[in-house]
């Protein structure tokens, strides 16, 4: 449970996801002043620069995701071309698709959820667009994506 603040105005208790119960107080004029539990939560819950690698919209990445199965827990390796990134913060999420036995497959991932073991950069992508859902309807060799090349190491 929050604390409960103390002041002259009326307290009011407000569900959040993933919080038990956050306290506001409700102002005269009708604002909301919040006590920065979605700030606290955000910062305890976010995964530092170092688990996440920089990757963008076209790059190919493995995505290591924890599976409960019964009493046991295992590693299953995503492997795909991220078409989006969504959000910021604790809710950003990212798609990823490959194709599987001739059927396109896309999963969202929550990019700060526990449940994601790693994420490894395979392949930087070159493309001119931040969401690549054209690549839905497209097949075989019309799918592929050209390599992105760092040209500052050869100076």
């Amino acid at each position: 449970m929050g604390r409960i603040i103390q002041s002259k105005v009326e307290k009011v208790k407000i569900r959040l996801t993933y919080f038990d119960v956050a306290y506001v107080d409700m102002r005269r004029r009708g604002g909301i002043i919040m006590v920065n539990a979605v700030e606290a939560f955000d910062a305890k819950h976010l995964k530092s620069a170092e688990e996440i690698p920089a990757f963008r919209p076209g790059d190919t990445v493995d995505v290591n995701v924890k599976i409960q199965e019964g009493n046991n827990t295992r590693i299953q390796t995503f492997t795909g071309v991220v078409i989006a990134r969504k959000g910021a913060g604790v809710r950003e999420t990212f798609v990823v698709r490959k194709v599987s036995f001739g059927t396109g497959v896309e999963r969202r991932f929550p990019l700060h959820s526990p449940a994601i073991d790693s994420i490894k950069l395979v392949r930087s992508g070159r493309v001119r667009r931040a969401k690549l859902y054209y690549l839905r309807a497209l097949r075989g060799k019309a799918a592929r994506i050209a390599e992105r090349r760092d040209n500052s190491a050869a100076k």
